[in-house]
């Protein structure tokens, strides 16, 4: 009976011991983030500028695969295109048509898209609204709000805002603007917060109507 005693009571402790290492905690997702973003940065040979150096010119350099790191939000942004028309004003709200690919950085796989043909035209559509250079955002309608079932647009769409122009397409060499962005979970969709998942999209907008 001893023997048996003991025995349950290792057989108690080594379940204890596997169930701790088995709970991941918070700290440990963090680290995984930040493992995924340095192994993505280093694997598509991504040139991290400090801000210093970005309002220099307000420039990324494509060619050199320059990102923007933002040190307070953790977000790198790269400017691929800053887009016709003009900024939006202080104290103007817009309607904002937004192209993008959405990756877990985690997985290294697509998880959201609306650049598909299916959605071709129905791009995502937020109002967006700036109040003395501070952006904030809602989703009207697309694909980001039905998936995530929320009206919340992820705050790394939102630093862009401040350096690119948000313009219709008019003349036959207007572009939208476009960025790719590296977003970590506190400033991404609430999934993301949820899970701790840093995301990679890719990002077009446009002003809509």
């Amino acid at each position: 009976m001893k023997n048996l005693s003991c025995w349950f009571l290792l057989s108690c402790m080594m379940l204890l011991v596997a169930s701790c290492h088995d709970t991941e905690t918070y700290a440990d997702q963090k680290k995984k983030e930040r493992s995924a973003i340095k192994q993505f940065i280093e694997k598509q040979g991504i040139k991290v500028i400090s801000e210093k150096e970005f309002y220099a010119d307000s420039i990324t350099d494509v060619s050199k695969k320059e990102f923007v790191l933002f040190e307070n939000t953790g977000v790198y942004m790269q400017i691929v295109r800053k887009g016709c028309g003009k900024k939006i004003k202080s104290g103007e709200t817009v309607n904002v048509l937004c192209r993008f690919n959405e990756y877990n950085l985690l997985t290294d796989s697509l998880s959201l898209t609306n650049s598909v043909l299916y959605f071709s035209s129905l791009p995502d559509k937020m109002a967006v609204t700036n109040t003395l250079g501070t952006f904030r955002a809602s989703f009207v309608s697309g694909v980001m709000m039905s998936f995530y079932n929320s009206t919340s647009v992820p705050a790394g769409w939102l630093i862009p805002l401040t350096y690119i122009n948000i313009g219709r397409l008019v003349n036959e060499n207007d572009q939208v603007a476009k960025v790719n962005l590296i977003i970590p979970h506190s400033q991404g969709t609430s999934s993301a917060l949820s899970t701790v998942t840093p995301c990679y999209y890719e990002l077009t907008y446009e002003r809509g109507i």
